[in-house]
């Protein structure tokens, strides 16, 4: 663990925060703007998973903004960084739908798969397996509740 820490240093990562940024975008309009039919607004169910959900988050992030790995090259249009871009929109085309009043699964999995497979894509661009692996809890967590609160 200690060799594999060697790897990393501190120092802040401006495409980390703005993928933050653009994937909260929609969480930001829907706090301010509810959407018909809005049961994402209801109580969850799955209390413990959320917390481990928003602590995971919160610890990805701050991986993703100030650790980075030594190896990573400097940040390029590669596939894996325009498979993250493309998440995005999917995430952004599943809260326009979303806004239209539709809600189902599809819907509800558009909400919570790309964003997490966006912030991934992007750990993994970015050689940043400490965020990955939060990234992972933290998207196993999200597909929990998104699942058990609004799908089954």
């Amino acid at each position: 663990m200690i060799l594999k820490l060697k790897k990393y240093t501190f120092g802040f990562d401006v495409w980390g925060l703005l993928l933050f940024i653009i994937v909260m975008i929609p969480n930001f309009i829907w706090s301010a703007v509810p959407a018909p039919n809005d049961i994402l607004r209801s109580g969850s169910i799955t209390e413990a998973i959320d917390m481990l959900a928003s602590v995971c988050q919160v610890l990805m992030i701050a991986a993703l903004c100030i650790l980075r790995n030594k190896e990573s090259k400097k940040i390029c249009l590669s596939p894996l960084i325009i498979t993250s871009a493309a998440c995005c929109l999917l995430y952004y085309a599943g809260w326009i739908v979303y806004y239209t009043g539709t809600v189902n699964t599809i819907v509800i999995l558009a909400l919570t798969l790309p964003p997490c497979l966006a912030f991934l894509f992007f750990a993994i661009d970015r050689r940043n397996g400490i965020a990955a692996a939060l990234i992972t809890v933290f998207t196993i967590c999200h597909l929990i509740y998104g699942t058990v609160n609004f799908i089954i």
